[in-house]
């Protein structure tokens, strides 16, 4: 596969993916390469700078006195912010697995002691939930245990 940067004649440019050089071409002639922005069909391949990665031995090294972050290691400012909220989930209540719609149910109803619980639940079955008052909110990430 390849990225060509393309231009039309109203001198939109945007970007595409190709099988080949040769597919392009073939594509243009057949009149099957428009512009994304105006349909126009006078289109042609964009000077660019071709992107042009570090080998792998270069790259996967660190620099000499630093770790690499494991993948789960938060680094942004906003997953620091996720995973202190699935820490606080996950410590302030009780996992119920795929029984999350009628366990908030019952507890709604009063059928079922009062206490903060997190699960799964399908869409519709979340959807009903919400129809019907129940206080539910989704939440961004996926429990770590599976119970049930």
């Amino acid at each position: 596969m390849i990225k060509f940067t393309l231009k039309c004649d109203q001198d939109h440019r945007f970007e595409s993916w190709f099988q080949s050089s040769d597919a392009f071409d073939k594509l243009k002639r057949a009149g099957m390469v428009t512009c994304s922005m105006c349909g126009s069909e006078a289109v042609e391949k964009a000077i660019m700078a071709p992107t042009v990665r570090a080998s792998r031995s270069v790259a996967a090294a660190p620099t000499e006195g630093t770790k690499s972050p494991a993948l789960t290691t938060p680094t942004t400012e906003m997953e620091q912010a996720l995973a202190a909220l699935k820490k606080q989930v996950e410590e302030n209540s009780e996992y119920v697995g795929m029984n999350f719609a009628s366990q908030a149910r019952d507890i709604h109803d009063g059928l079922a002691p009062n206490r903060a619980i997190h699960g799964e639940a399908k869409p519709e079955e979340a959807r009903k939930l919400i129809e019907d008052g129940v206080p539910v909110s989704p939440l961004p990430f996926i429990p770590n245990r599976k119970t049930n």
